[in-house]
């Protein structure tokens, strides 16, 4: 799946230049990104005249609103990207949703694997459609987190680092990449125990969330050859010259010059230096 950088990258382009463009026509290639939906008219035919408001994002889920007192939500998965484009480009043979402006090109949600949702939902039933969103924890992009409120929440759980780190009932937004790139920079084995860390290694663990995931989104997030991202204007994310660790077993850690390691955990690798106590 995408996290939080990535997601947000294309939360921030799209909001700078969507906003007030109204809607011309809509054309779905297939059901494949449309699965709450009976037939492809149903979902098409609801946006035509209608101008976007703004892009938030709540968690990984993109809500488009617009001024119909309705939003889009877009959940791209593991293999969407949404793209702007002049009316008159080539079309990407996996496109699915075409998003036709009255000016200013198209919107498209290009998804070879369909691992993407889209839904038009009453803005203010986003809730009663998503009610996993109450359950989501803290947002350190979306709203400044202190250090104490952080490792308030922390200690009243019992869990792996890196388990905590991905459960969006925690944190939103953080999957294998940045989990493993967070507990380099603060120092600490995916491994640990979050009930026993002490007051330091709490503060270490806040500042390499926050510093991380701000870094990424800086560098517009992570595009790998198993998992590439493409921002809306068809650039694939930076970040990837910065990771430290994540997908760099037998390189040498920047931090011990030995080799990083890798082990597997949860059903996956994780990656880590031998610094990370």
């Amino acid at each position: 799946m995408f996290e939080l950088p990535e997601i947000e990258t294309v939360r921030r382009d799209l909001d700078k230049d969507l906003a007030t463009k109204r809607v011309k026509s809509v054309e779905a290639a297939s059901m494949k990104v449309l699965g709450r939906y009976k037939t492809r008219k149903s979902f098409t035919d609801q946006l035509a005249g209608w101008k976007i408001t703004g892009v938030s994002r709540a968690g990984l889920y993109l809500v488009i609103a617009f001024d119909s007192e309705s939003s889009m939500v877009i959940n791209l998965g593991s293999s969407g990207s949404l793209r702007r484009h002049a009316n008159k480009d080539k079309s990407d043979p996996d496109t699915e949703i075409v998003i036709t402006f009255t000016q200013h090109g198209q919107l498209r949600l290009v998804d070879a694997e369909g691992t993407s949702d889209v839904f038009i939902v009453d803005s203010d039933a986003l809730v009663e459609e998503l009610p996993e969103i109450e359950t989501f924890g803290l947002d350190p992009v979306d709203e400044p987190v202190s250090w104490t409120v952080f490792g308030r929440e922390l200690l009243e759980r019992s869990a792996k680092l890196k388990t905590l780190l991905m459960d969006p009932t925690f944190v939103v937004g953080i999957g294998n990449i940045y989990a493993d790139e967070i507990l380099y920079h603060a120092g600490l084995r995916y491994d640990r125990s979050s009930e026993l860390l002490s007051s330091q290694e709490i503060r270490r663990l806040h500042r390499a969330v926050v510093g991380t995931l701000h870094d990424a989104i800086k560098y517009r997030g992570t595009s790998t050859e198993a998992r590439p991202f493409i921002d809306p204007f068809g650039k694939p994310g930076d970040y990837g010259e910065h990771l430290e660790v994540w997908g760099r077993h037998g390189d040498l850690s920047g931090r011990s010059r030995r080799p990083i390691k890798r082990a597997k955990f949860s059903g996956s690798w994780t990656y880590f230096c031998d610094t990370q106590v």
